[in-house]
């Protein structure tokens, strides 16, 4: 089975694009003028981004890094490991899913499919979900390394699923994607409709405090500089105001609302702390850092 693409990108807003950004007669435009984007050359701003836009950024930029990615830090995700973050907690200790054999299981921003290889091999029934087709070429390359059979995999935007109602027992999201969306309460809707009753979405993303940090994994990361209530999402722009990278802060508190209002029950918040010995940095995570304030949260819920 090869790598299935959905055309599933969200409604483009035509002043998405911000009001540094031109508003593309056709999306095929914007695309042409990423791939000619040279790296290197963006600024960090903060200002609006829409889901048209995010979504492309994400999706641009995912294609573009996806070598460099899986290259630095694929030994720490393994070949068919399912850890939740730079903490270093597995799936294979924290059992957040439950026991996962015969059930059908999305992973949502799956990049390499490395948790839902693992998956499969306690036997779960895995789909792999990713913006990213060269992230998704990926796990082929891993799959064909290992003489493994083949994890399907979709290419599709986790905020508009190309699934039935009730397809799958368990959805999982291991750093992938909720922080790239721009409508997260479309998304755990999403989540909720493909769901089963009863069924487990456990995902992690960048603890919520961090926001309020610089990204830096020394002492420099240890002083607030910015507000935790600012939602103002954070943007990397070319030279002509296109976005190219951009990311979404929620509070803890605008994540449980939102998991509530679609339907979930939270079952758990988990909070890893920096384990003894693990002495790698990964970004702004690092020992001097997760030993003082958390780095990663993991929500843990139920649909209803």
């Amino acid at each position: 089975m090869g790598i299935v693409t959905v055309a599933t990108t969200p409604q483009t807003d035509p002043n998405d694009l911000g009001a540094d950004g031109p508003a593309p007669d056709a999306e095929g435009a914007v695309d042409r003028a990423f791939d000619g984007a040279v790296e290197g050359d963006d600024d960090a701003v903060r200002r609006e981004a829409g889901t048209g836009e995010s979504s492309r950024a994400s999706r641009h930029w995912w294609d573009r890094n996806a070598d460099e990615y899986q290259d630095e830090h694929g030994d720490f995700l393994g070949d068919d490991r399912f850890t939740w973050c730079p903490e270093g907690l597995d799936e294979a200790d924290a059992r957040l899913l439950g026991d996962v054999t015969g059930k059908d299981v999305l992973e949502i921003g799956a990049g390499a499919a490395q948790c839902s290889r693992w998956l499969a091999g306690r036997g779960a029934r895995p789909v792999a979900l990713d913006i990213s087709y060269r992230q998704l070429q990926h796990s082929r390359r891993i799959d064909l390394g290992r003489g493994a059979v083949p994890v399907p995999v979709v290419q599709a935007d986790a905020a508009v699923l190309p699934f039935a109602d009730g397809s799958f027992d368990l959805a999982c999201s291991a750093y992938g994607a909720v922080p790239f969306s721009a409508d997260t309460t479309a998304l755990m809707r999403e989540v909720h409709r493909v769901l089963r009753p009863g069924g487990r979405w456990v995902f992690s993303v960048t603890h919520p405090i961090r926001w309020a940090f610089p990204d830096e994994p020394g002492v420099e990361g240890l002083t607030a500089v910015s507000s935790y209530f600012d939602r103002t999402p954070y943007v990397e722009q070319d030279e002509h105001g296109r976005a190219t990278y951009v990311e979404h802060h929620r509070t803890l508190g605008d994540r449980i609302r939102e998991l509530v209002t679609a339907g979930f029950r939270l079952v758990d918040l988990v909070e890893p702390e920096w384990p003894a010995g693990l002495e790698q940095e990964w970004g702004g995570w690092s020992p001097l850092r997760g030993r003082l304030i958390p780095g990663t949260a993991i929500f843990v819920t139920e649909r209803g």
